[in-house]
């Protein structure tokens, strides 16, 4: 946090906002975005965004990275949201997301793995025991 409490904090020209600041800014009145680490005040863009206003309300005061990637936006897009630019997220809270994003991922990964591995399993097991009754009925 800055000296003065407003949770911006100016290095050269760039202005640098925590993620309890770019929190506040949740609603019609002023919405803030964070992509790819930058900070965007769409307040005014709000009805002119082709997805609606509420596509931007429900990221609003948030990390809309993800979001905006999903969506595929064109190379006009992302041209146009530079002139809602208005700073950077603190290097203190990247940190904390992506320490977050890593666990999250991590996690993911060892699920995605258990997800081949039992059913693997559990063809063997069937196959085993379809052999195993399909013999013994044969030598009866």
């Amino acid at each position: 946090m800055d000296e003065n409490g407003t949770g911006a904090v100016s290095e050269s020209s760039t202005k640098y906002y925590t993620l309890e600041k770019i929190g506040q800014h949740n609603m019609n009145q002023e919405t803030w975005l964070i992509i790819h680490d930058k900070v965007y005040d769409v307040t005014s863009f709000l009805e002119q965004h082709p997805g609606g206003k509420e596509v931007l309300l429900d990221q609003a005061g948030a990390d809309a990275t993800e979001n905006f990637e999903d969506v595929g936006h064109s190379s006009d897009a992302r041209e146009l949201l530079r002139q809602y630019f208005i700073g950077e997220l603190h290097m203190a809270d990247r940190n904390k997301e992506s320490n977050e994003e890593v666990f999250i991922k991590t996690s993911g990964e060892s699920s995605s793995w258990m997800t081949w591995v039992i059913p693997a399993l559990a063809t063997v097991v069937v196959g085993l025991m379809y052999r195993y009754y399909t013999l013994e009925h044969k030598s009866s």
